[in-house]
């Protein structure tokens, strides 16, 4: 009898050691499981982080330049580029030599060439280029603060359409272009600084 009880506490042991190391393994197992949900749950946001990111953050300004000028107006020029995959609109401009800066347009009337505020602003293509250049589309920089000389730099800030800025900066240089009229919006009166009609921009 001492015999068959001390046989039959062996097998218990053992199916209790058994039972034991099975639950090790399905608590690894769990463990495993619960960090790569983890680590799932982790990358989602990045990404929708990645899927939100702001419109502006693809536009990019290269080879920008500005007209040197001693008073008056003058303007910016540059290749905007949109990397982004949907279109986006420049709808104003800003920057430090002027309190009043415009985005201008070349059109044809009464048989000359004037400039005048582009209605919409300047669309950018989604994976194309938009050139702002004499005698074209360009940022016109009213009544300078004080005079612009070759070499100095003006900052610029553009607004989009999507409210994200876009900062560059233009090296001054000396252009003698050909003499174009400034074309107001109705009803628009000269600066208080006397700002002429016509200007050398394009």
């Amino acid at each position: 009898m001492q015999a068959i009880s001390t046989a039959a506490r062996g097998r218990l042991q053992s199916i209790a050691l058994a039972t034991a190391a099975l639950g090790l393994g399905i608590g690894s197992l769990t463990a495993c499981g619960s960090t790569a949900a983890t680590d799932g749950a982790s990358a989602t946001p990045s990404d929708a982080a990645r899927s939100s990111e702001p419109a502006s953050a693809g536009l990019t300004v290269t080879d920008a330049w500005a007209k040197a000028a001693e008073s008056g107006m003058t303007a910016a020029f540059g290749t905007l580029t949109n990397n982004g995959s949907a279109p986006v609109t420049v709808v104003s401009a800003a920057t430090d030599a002027s309190d009043r800066t415009e985005l201008h347009e070349m059109v044809m009337k009464d048989g000359e060439m004037v400039m005048q505020p582009k209605v919409g602003g300047f669309e950018v293509p989604a994976g194309g280029s938009f050139e702002l250049a004499p005698g074209g589309s360009h940022v016109m920089i009213m009544d300078v603060k004080k005079a612009i000389k070759p070499g100095d730099t003006v900052r610029v800030t553009l607004t989009l359409d999507t409210g994200g800025p876009v900062e560059f900066e233009a090296v001054a240089k000396d252009y003698a272009g050909a003499d174009e009229s400034y074309q107001p919006e109705p009803g628009e009166m000269s600066s208080p600084g006397g700002m002429a009609s016509s200007s050398s921009m394009g």
